[in-house]
């Protein structure tokens, strides 16, 4: 399910940012980033997990069945459409 291997710190940088841009996270928000790979039939091989915890207690989860370097502004624009 884990992987070993660190993903690039460039776009582990930039995935991050793509996130704070588009949901207007506060500078305080914790935001964490988990690659998930799946070996159960019908999910994807890598699941992307970025959860913002805001120092007001609130947490949010975002998932995206891509690795990290590949996730992209279109990427997240899409989860900003989705209910929460």
């Amino acid at each position: 399910m884990f992987d070993n291997t660190r993903p690039d710190p460039e776009a582990l940088a930039r995935g991050k940012a793509l996130f704070v841009a588009t949901f207007a996270l506060a500078d305080d928000t914790l935001v964490s980033v988990s690659e998930l790979r799946c070996q159960e039939p019908d999910c994807p091989p890598i699941e992307t997990v970025v959860t913002a915890r805001g120092s007001d207690g609130i947490v949010r989860d975002w998932r995206v069945h891509k690795p990290m370097g590949e996730i992209d502004e279109a990427d997240v624009v899409e989860l900003k459409d989705q209910p929460a």
